[in-house]
């Protein structure tokens, strides 16, 4: 957006610098900078690098601006949880409204580009059930005219049913669209307008406008390039003006034949064709007061001055896509926000993030907002690691390509539980269950406390569980009297309902022990894990060990 930007400002300020040329020249200058200013995503791999201090995600190329979460692997215990967070508040608003002009950044490319497509459809219709001129003043005029301007290209005249429309349009097959009052001009009014249409011919107009067009609907919010656009058109109106003058016609009798059929196409609709329009009236008056101004520069751009603009704008252009490229290729950026598992900001946290092939770590905060960023970084594989008493680590991959900016959030969950059991053998095969112990250590906060909390957009407020209910593993009466051992590794959940499921064995053990541990297991109650004040699940180890005295 910059980049094309910067590039249509220098064609504007030199057409403001030429005023005092010819139309064909500033027109020239115009086009250039168009088409300049839409190749540059197409430079930015293929020219030369360099440097300068900029923010990489000023001049980037590719934003990803979609929430991904990397993956998680829960290692830290909620234990000794301290929970104290700073008030901050705005990336989440900042990401919806990023998310939202988004949005309408795409709605408005394709509308813009719906209307681009159903104009160039209608002209299209219209040409198809227009009627081809073989013969006549036309015609003759045509090939007269085309062995002035010295073009090659067959040209076809359509006669249309239109009563005002006056067109010309396309590139290797051009075409002019003729009202259906056309055969009865006078000859003197069908040297004109061919003039001015072959001029648009000659001088490539139809597809430096559609350029144009398109580079308007991608960037549809740039004023700048909307200024352009209608630059270009002025300019090309006048730049072939100054070719019908070139032919012979005096300013005064071009003036009265535009004026006339200004007045005739006064209802016109041109304005739903893609295509240049002579008899626009909205460029009228300046085109008059210029053909009638005899110290005014009329003449056709030379072949030295078109390259001497393409080589100007090409020492704009190609430096600033290598300014762009450096800045992607040689400064790929890693950013986005940490988030909890309910997507509240965490700010105040560090980040590392580890290059797999040279090992050389990147440290970074996330700030008030709780954004981060990674910049300078080099194209390859990385590992990111976020730490945050009472979360897990986050342990995911980050893989960047060269020239890539990307933008994705982080989510940490909440650290793991982690308990062990010492089951003795002195507790005989026939020993009777153990009773539940409800009870609750003192200090610990009550769930009604925390029923009346206050959500924030800082997140990081954890209120553990707290067991309820607990039953120790009854030692399996055979493996006891055989003086057998083991130890049980079990993987769990805590659910909203304070019951553990999703039971998984981490290791291999006897089934019998197995099944004594989750038997106890599935009698144990917790209270109910809080973050932000919403119920979450946690996960929790159990490591239970049966020995014999």
């Amino acid at each position: 957006m910059i980049k094309v930007s910067i590039v249509i400002l220098c064609g504007l300020t030199a057409t403001l610098l030429l005023r005092s040329r010819s139309a064909a020249l500033r027109h020239s200058v115009l086009a250039a900078a168009i088409l300049c200013g839409g190749a540059i995503p197409l430079l930015e791999p293929f020219v030369p690098s360099w440097r300068a201090p900029m923010h990489p995600l000023l001049f980037g190329r590719t934003v990803e601006p979609l929430t991904l979460i990397i993956p998680v692997h829960p290692t830290e215990p909620l234990e000794n949880l301290q929970a104290a967070a700073p008030r901050a508040s705005g990336f989440a608003s900042r990401l919806m409204a990023a998310r939202i002009l988004g949005g309408i950044w795409l709605a408005g490319m394709l509308g813009a580009l719906s209307t681009l497509i159903v104009r160039l459809a209608r002209l299209a219709r219209v040409a198809a059930r227009s009627q081809k001129m073989t013969s006549g003043p036309w015609v003759e005029m045509l090939a007269r005219l085309s062995r002035a301007y010295g073009i090659r290209r067959p040209v076809r005249l359509l006669q249309s049913t239109h009563p005002t429309l006056l067109a010309t349009w396309g590139v290797r097959w051009p075409k002019v669209v003729l009202p259906r009052t056309a055969r009865h001009w006078s000859e003197d009014r069908v040297r004109v307008v061919l003039g001015h249409e072959l001029a648009h011919i000659r001088r490539g107009d139809w597809l430096t406008h559609m350029t144009a067009e398109l580079l308007r609907s991608v960037y549809w919010f740039d004023p700048l390039i909307w200024i352009a656009c209608w630059r270009l058109r002025l300019e090309s109106e006048q730049a072939c003006d100054d070719a019908v003058l070139g032919l012979g016609i005096e300013g005064p009798e071009y003036a009265a034949h535009l004026l006339d059929l200004a007045r005739t196409f006064k209802q016109s609709r041109a304005t739903l064709f893609p295509a240049p329009a002579m008899a626009r009236p909205t460029s009228l008056e300046r085109r008059v007061r210029a053909m009638l101004n005899s110290h005014l520069n009329h003449a056709p751009i030379t072949r030295t001055a078109g390259l001497a603009v393409a080589a100007a704008l090409a020492a704009v252009t190609i430096p600033l896509a290598g300014l762009a490229a450096s800045a992607q290729a040689g400064g790929a950026s890693f950013s986005g926000a940490l988030v909890d598992a309910v997507g509240r900001i965490l700010p105040d946290t560090t980040l590392i993030l580890t290059n797999a092939q040279t090992k050389e770590k990147r440290e970074a905060k996330s700030d008030a907002t709780a954004h981060f960023a990674f910049t300078g970084l080099p194209a390859g594989d990385y590992s990111l690691e976020a730490t945050r008493l009472g979360f897990a680590t986050s342990q995911g991959r980050v893989t960047l390509e060269a020239g890539q900016n990307l933008v994705r959030d982080v989510a940490l969950q909440v650290g793991e539980l982690h308990e062990t059991l010492g089951i003795v053998g002195s507790n005989t095969a026939g020993s009777p269950a153990q009773p539940f112990a409800r009870t609750r250590p003192a200090g610990t906060p009550s769930q009604t406390g925390i029923d009346s909390c206050t959500p924030s957009t800082v997140g990081g407020e954890i209120v553990p569980p707290v067991k309820l209910a607990h039953r120790m593993p009854v030692y399996p009466p055979k493996q006891q009297a055989a003086g057998v051992g083991a130890r049980v590794e079990i993987d769990a959940r805590i659910g909203t309902d304070g019951l553990l499921k999703d039971f998984r064995l981490a290791s291999p053990a006897d089934q019998d022990f197995v099944n004594a541990v989750l038997d106890a297991l599935r009698q144990w109650r917790f209270s109910q894990t809080r973050l932000d004040c919403v119920p979450v699940e946690v996960a929790m180890h159990i490591s239970a060990t049966f020995a014999v005295e």
